[in-house]
Parts: structure tokens; C-alpha cells; sequence
């Protein structure tokens, strides 16, 4: 009595095993299918390698991630507590709770540049509570039709699964199956190792993708076998981040009036005080979210007007004569004037010229103008200097009524050295060249780069990264101006040094 009993227990365990192995099977492709939201959240890969890495990773992450899940949950319930009907039911419930976590992560990620985690806490919570507060109703009727499908898939997959058994174990299809998650895991991490030693950033920027994801490296796998001189590489990838000696936007500006838009003001301020933005404010002006400036003077009018870095201490000299792009541009076409009782002794050449369409206009009292103003369709407010301490490239407030910047996603980072790209195409004038900015009408793919100083400091939606000239480095949350603890994102900082190299479209 007692072996038939434990033999029926057996039966029971194996069956709820084996059920579960195909439960997780069809939970796989479930999941690869939510994962591959990650994947379109960031550039798509331009070699055939960084394809075939992502392909690879893909498939061998995600299928480790739902047998990692298996091992941790279904497993232990079926051996302890093995009545079919409650863990099937308990399964699909858990299954769906990760799925959605997962869903919820990868809008984290598509939002703000990493994932949840301890560190990025904070800024989670005030990314749901965003969505809770502008849109409750909706807000609450996809999680809830969300979670509905999922679980009632996860139901569907359970019951099939158990019915199916002894037909699934008889299809052949197991063996082929483990082998393809298993040989994509194992080729993945092998694949990484060789593009981490080669420095083959096409493979090794996706290392942040997928959660979770450790990768294998040059460092903790090769030099182990003494198989790759590490200082060769570390040499090798310095020379990749190293800077030209001279970088300049060399543009032939073209401009059709056709082209241009309606007319627009930017209005720079010292003096942006709290009573002047709640006069805004009540204008129906609207501020930008993460908007980021130098601290130092001269160095924001370099980035507003000229689109430059201060990378040899010339500042001064730059800001004495007015920048080429100015005498090229058709007369009338672009102004950069002062208002009266405005001094602006760093920028001699700077008076008060009439106003273009398209103006650019040092007022430090631009409420007592404001009748003036009026005229134009579209008016930017800006503080000319970041407001942190902490930072050399700091927050910065601006305010405007432009309705194509209020559309902006809430998490992304602008800076002045994008101003200037915008008015251009505004005014419908375009170059051969590139400019270290973005035209926020129609923004780069790059992370965002400038350098003050000795720093290096990059932007990558609410992510951002410095790096200093002694090889330290910090990672923040842009939003709220958190650490976040995170490695140091070599890729991102590899892509946004592009827009020094290579001209954008």
C-alpha cells in the first residue's frame, strides 16, 4: 500500500515536471515576443555581427530568464506541493505577474535608459506616477485588460500543455529545442568576448538591452587564458575615445523661405526669477522637463551661438567676433540683437538691431518688452546659465509656448547647443554639415555629448554620464540628479562622440 502510494506520488511529480518544462517552453516564445520591445527602443545594429549577436542574445537570454523563473518557482512548488490543478493555476498566475513586470520594466527602459532596480527606484515611482496622474482612467484600463489577456493566455497555454504531454513528448521537438536556447546562450557570451576584445561597439552596446544580462568578457574570460594583451586593448580603446585636435562646423548654409516655419523667438535671460515663471506660467507657457546648460557664462553663449565646445580656453576670443554662420545667412533672415538696457560685454558685436522672424534676443527684463514680443508665433524663455552646483553642465529652466517642443517625451534631455539647430530649420535654412546639436523638431538617434573642461558628459534619455580626464566617472538620473549605480556605459559615450566624426543627415 505504502509503494503503491509513493509510486503515485512519483507519477504525479514527473507529470507536473514534465508539464512544466513544456509550460516553460511556450512561455519562451511568450517572452520573446514582450522582449522584443527592448529591442526596438534602441538604434538597430549596422554590421552583420551586431545582428547576429542580437539574435543570439535574443533567443539565449530570454530563454535563460524563463528557465532561471522555472528553477525558482514552478519547480519547487510541483515537488513540494504536487496537486496539478493548484500549481497549474498558481503557474499561470505567477507567469503572468512576470510577464507584466517585464512589460513594465521594458517601458522603464524605453522612458528613462535602464532598468528597475534599487538605484533607479525613485525615478520609476515617478514615472508611474506621471502616467497615474495625467491619465488615470486609461492608465488603469491597460493594466487591468493587460494582466486579463495575459492570464487567461497563461490559462489557455497551462490546460493545453497538460492535455498535450504525451503528445508534445512524442513530437521530437525537445531535444532540437534545448539545443537551439542552450547553443544561442553559450555563442552569445562567446560572441561578446570576441567583440570585447576587438572593441566591436556594433555588439557591445547592447550589453544594457535585455535585464539582467552579465555578458562575458575580454577581461574575465580571455586575459584569464593570457588569449588578449589587456593593455593593448585598453590603449586600443582609449585611442577610439580620444578626441581630434580640431573639430569645427565647416557649413555652407542654404535657406528657402518656402521651407520656413512660423515665426519664433528665443528670449535669453540672467534673470529668469521665480515671479517671472510664474508670469509665464500663467501665460500658458509651459517648461521644459530636463533641459541642460552650462554653468559657466561664456561657455553657454558658445553652445547658443556658435554651436561649439570650450575644449582650449579660447572662449573669449571666439565670443569677440560674431560667428561665420551669421555673415552667411541671408540678410533679415536670422537676428541676434540685445534689448535696450541689456549690456552684453562678452559679445561686443551684438546690438539692438531690429528683430528678424527668427530672433535670438538678450533681454534680462523681458516682461517689460513683452507687448514686442507678442508678435512672434512661437517664444522660447531661457535662462543663459545651468542652476547645480554639483554638475559644470546643469539644469536649466525654460519656458515656451511652442506647441511642437511641449510634445517633447517628458525624459528627454535638451541642451543649448540644440537651440541654434532648431532655429535654423525653423527658418528654413540647412547645411552640409554637422552641427553637435540637435534640431529638436527632428532629433538625432545619438546620445547627446558635450565636453566642459576635463569632463566628458553624455546623455542617453534620463541617463547621464561623465567622464573625467583622471578615468573617473558618475552616472545620474537626469530627471531628478540621483546616482544611479551603473557601470560605465562605453558604447553610449563611443556613439555620442560620433557627432564630432561623422556628419549627420
Amino acid at each position: 500500500m505504502v509503494l503503491e502510494k509513493n509510486l503515485s506520488l512519483v507519477k504525479k511529480v514527473n507529470r507536473l515536471l514534465n508539464w512544466g518544462h513544456w509550460f516553460s517552453f511556450f512561455n519562451i516564445l511568450l517572452a520573446l515576443a514582450v522582449t522584443s520591445a527592448y529591442w526596438l527602443a534602441e538604434p538597430s545594429p549596422v554590421s552583420f555581427l551586431g545582428w547576429l549577436y542580437l539574435l543570439l542574445n535574443w533567443v539565449g537570454h530570454t530563454a535563460f530568464l524563463c528557465f532561471v523563473f522555472f528553477i525558482l518557482t514552478i519547480f519547487p512548488i510541483s515537488l513540494v506541493f504536487p496537486y496539478q490543478r493548484h500549481v497549474r493555476g498558481l503557474a499561470a498566475i505567477l507567469a503572468t505577474g512576470a510577464l507584466v513586470a517585464i512589460i513594465f520594466d521594458a517601458y522603464v527602459y524605453a522612458s528613462l535608459g535602464y532598468h528597475i532596480g534599487s538605484a533607479s527606484l525613485e525615478q520609476t515611482i515617478d514615472l508611474l506616477r506621471q502616467q497615474i496622474v495625467t491619465n488615470l482612467r486609461n492608465f488603469v484600463f491597460i493594466v487591468v485588460a493587460v494582466a486579463a489577456c495575459l492570464l487567461s493566455l497563461e490559462l489557455t497555454l497551462s490546460n493545453y500543455c497538460w492535455k498535450k504531454i504525451e503528445r508534445l513528448k512524442q513530437s521530437a521537438v525537445a531535444a532540437p529545442l534545448f539545443m537551439l536556447f542552450i547553443g544561442s546562450f553559450m555563442c552569445s557570451h562567446l560572441l561578446h568576448i570576441h567583440a570585447d576584445a576587438n572593441l566591436k561597439y556594433d555588439v557591445t552596446k547592447q550589453d544594457n538591452v535585455l535585464p539582467l544580462s552579465y555578458p562575458a568578457t575580454a577581461k574575465t574570460f580571455l586575459a584569464r587564458h593570457q588569449l588578449v594583451n589587456l593593455n593593448s586593448r585598453a590603449q586600443r580603446q582609449l585611442d577610439k575615445m580620444s578626441l581630434p585636435s580640431e573639430f569645427a562646423n565647416g557649413h555652407l548654409l542654404q535657406c528657402n523661405g518656402t521651407k520656413a516655419g512660423k515665426s519664433t523667438l528665443l528670449l535669453i535671460t540672467n534673470s529668469l526669477t521665480a515671479s517671472v515663471s510664474q508670469q509665464l506660467s500663467g501665460k500658458g507657457f509651459k517648461q521644459l522637463e530636463q533641459h541642460f546648460a552650462p554653468r559657466n557664462n561664456n561657455e553657454a553663449l558658445l553652445h547658443l551661438l556658435y554651436g561649439k565646445f570650450s575644449v582650449n580656453d579660447d572662449a573669449e576670443h571666439i565670443l569677440a567676433t560674431a560667428p561665420g554662420w551669421f555673415s552667411a545667412l541671408p540678410s533679415g533672415n536670422i537676428s541676434i540683437s540685445r534689448a535696450e538696457g541689456t549690456e552684453i560685454s562678452t559679445l561686443p558685436w551684438v546690438n539692438t538691431a531690429p528683430f528678424s522672424p527668427f530672433a535670438i534676443v538678450f533681454d534680462n527684463s523681458p516682461l517689460q518688452h513683452w507687448q514686442r514680443y507678442q508678435a512672434y508665433d512661437n517664444i522660447v524663455v531661457m535662462g543663459l546659465t545651468g542652476q547645480h552646483e554639483q554638475f559644470s553642465l546643469a539644469p536649466a529652466q525654460v519656458w515656451s509656448n511652442w506647441r511642437a517642443l511641449q510634445k517633447l517625451h517628458p525624459y528627454q534631455v535638451t541642451q543649448h547647443l540644440d537651440w541654434f539647430p532648431t532655429l535654423l530649420a525653423q527658418a528654413g535654412c540647412s547645411d552640409n554639415g554637422n552641427w553637435l546639436g540637435d534640431n529638436l523638431l527632428k532629433p538625432n538617434a545619438l546620445p547627446k555629448l558635450t565636453i566642459s573642461g576635463e569632463e566628458i558628459i553624455s546623455f542617453k534619455k534620463d541617463k547621464m554620464v561623465i567622464l573625467r580626464s583622471d578615468g573617473s566617472f558618475g552616472t545620474w538620473s537626469a530627471g531628478t540628479l540621483l546616482p544611479l549605480n551603473d557601470k560605465l556605459d562605453l558604447p553610449m559615450l563611443i556613439d555620442a562622440l560620433k557627432r564630432i566624426e561623422q556628419p549627420t543627415e
